[in-house]
């Protein structure tokens, strides 16, 4: 595979990225951990970057999933047909224990 110029766009933008995220995530501990925290300490920015991809490991994973997932889905929704929606929604098991009320 050829090496791009493209190619190279994306990781500088990626390591930028990543880079202002860092940085990000280390002012705004320093700005509200110290006051907010018992014994909070300020941090450096490898320790930022490392709370950074702590945070996205616990709560975002790092597969993209948030909203270009739900896009996604969203279109094929409205790309259905009445009709196949509703053998979707009655196909799919009743959520909470209740089913809804079909209008």
């Amino acid at each position: 595979m050829r090496f791009e110029a493209r190619h190279l766009a994306k990781f500088l933008a990626i390591v930028v990225a990543v880079a202002v995220l860092g940085l990000t995530v280390m002012l705004l501990w320093n700005w509200v951990a110290p006051g907010l925290f018992l014994g909070g300490r300020t941090i450096d920015y490898p320790h930022a970057l490392g709370l950074l991809v702590l945070c996205r490991i616990l709560f975002g994973g790092f597969r993209g999933r948030g909203g270009w997932r739900a896009r996604r889905h969203w279109e094929k929704w409205t790309a259905m047909t009445p009709e196949e929606r509703n053998r979707f929604r009655s196909a799919r098991p009743a959520r909470f224990g209740s089913e809804r009320s079909e209008a």
